[in-house]
């Protein structure tokens, strides 16, 4: 017959079904993990000629919790009984025909099942409902890294700001260095971030996100740009510093195809979106080319270069002319420090003048290129976003 259940317990069955659609949590896993812990609970207080194996049973239709001892039946001749075990001529006292080496289940009422004890299960179901949080965040955002996610800011502290994410399960988090400079966030503002990483770490995980990544422009023309989500206009490289300019290489498959007007969009209004998305961040497209020399070049842009030499191994000087070295540097060396992470080479831009007192000497045509070697002129790549030519 089905015990009743203790009044501290009433109110947990009726409590499942909201439980599992709140925090997608199965009511069958939930119900393993909360025998095992009252299981437990009850093994560390129980009296020791009742020790054994206890199985607890939860049934939510009835509102019961039956308590079943498991013990395994021995010969009377044995001297010592060990933990889980019972001589034979006890155990026909509960069970008439039962033999030496059959299992003994026996139900009981834990009559000295304390408030202390109940305790105890309730800390390790706590304990268990934050690992299967964990594990359930990891599933769902396993496979999410390096997406773009739509989310609604839950919380701001001096540090973090937290994002409500996927079903509104998942709070993600985004540190300091994965925030925009000058951005400001909001409880209640809705947002688009880049998912770093899932972290999974002692009892829980957390989902990284990012409004500074690289990542997160290449996700943003991915979704405004048809011909980037099927593979006709690839992202070659992209180079960003957060609030300020980003640098995106792309590269047509299709010879039919501009790369740079599919990016750009009629009027500009592929571009304008993700800037829009950014706060106003400056974004520069430029073509992508196979020939390093003419890459540097390009991604230079604004400003005019005359010409590329390589000097060593991933190396090279760039030159412009005197009234552009200003421009092809940027403010604060920002335009060249980005040609050089979107181009993976180490850039040192000289000014005409400059070149010439040094007389570098290295004349090679396999290790020059020069502006009138470029398919398309410097000045008219990358296309920038409105205002974007300018530091």
């Amino acid at each position: 017959m089905a015990k009743k259940v203790n009044k501290e317990w009433e109110d947990f069955f009726p409590a499942l079904a909201e439980l599992e659609r709140e925090k997608g949590i199965s009511e069958q896993a939930f119900l393993e993990t909360l025998s095992n812990a009252l299981a437990s609970a009850y093994k560390k207080q129980a009296d020791i000629d009742a020790s054994g194996t206890v199985e607890v049973r939860l049934d939510p239709e009835k509102g019961s919790i039956r308590y079943f001892m498991h013990r395994v039946v021995v010969d009377d001749e044995k001297e010592e009984l060990e933990d889980g075990e019972i001589y034979l001529e006890d155990a026909r006292l509960i069970k008439k025909n039962i033999k030496a080496g059959e299992e003994l289940v026996e139900e009981f009422v834990p009559l000295n099942f304390s408030r202390i004890a109940a305790q105890t299960a309730r800390q390790v179901i706590f304990q268990k409902l934050h690992e299967m949080e964990r594990d359930n965040t990891i599933n769902e955002f396993s496979d999410k890294e390096g997406e773009l996610m739509s989310g609604l800011v839950r919380k701001v502290d001096m540090r973090n700001v937290y994002i409500e994410i996927g079903k509104g399960q998942i709070e993600g988090v985004m540190l300091p260095q994965d925030q925009v400079p000058g951005e400001r966030y909001n409880a209640g503002d809705r947002i688009k971030v880049f998912v770093k990483r899932v972290r999974s770490g002692g009892r829980n995980a957390q989902v990284l996100v990012s409004r500074a990544a690289p990542g997160l422009v290449k996700r943003l023309f991915e979704e405004e740009v048809p011909e980037i989500k099927q593979g006709t206009v690839l992202i070659k490289s992209v180079s960003r510093e957060a609030g300020r300019r980003t640098k995106i290489a792309i590269a047509s498959q299709d010879p039919r195809v501009d790369a740079v007007g599919a990016c750009v969009g009629n009027k500009g209004a592929r571009v304008n979106a993700v800037v829009q998305e950014l706060g106003g961040e400056k974004i520069d497209i430029i073509l992508w080319s196979e020939n390093p020399l003419e890459f540097i070049a390009k991604s230079l842009s604004p400003a005019t270069v005359v010409s590329v030499t390589q000097v060593g191994e991933k190396a090279a000087i760039a030159v412009v002319p005197d009234e552009k070295l200003s421009l092809a540097i940027g403010r604060d060396g920002q335009n060249a420090r980005l040609a050089a992470r979107l181009t993976g080479w180490k850039i040192d831009v000289k000014s005409e003048s400059a070149a010439e007192k040094l007389d570098l000497g290295l004349t090679p045509a396999e290790e020059t290129t020069d502006a009138e070697n470029f398919d398309t002129p410097a000045e008219e790549e990358p296309v920038s976003s409105p205002e974007g030519t300018e530091e």
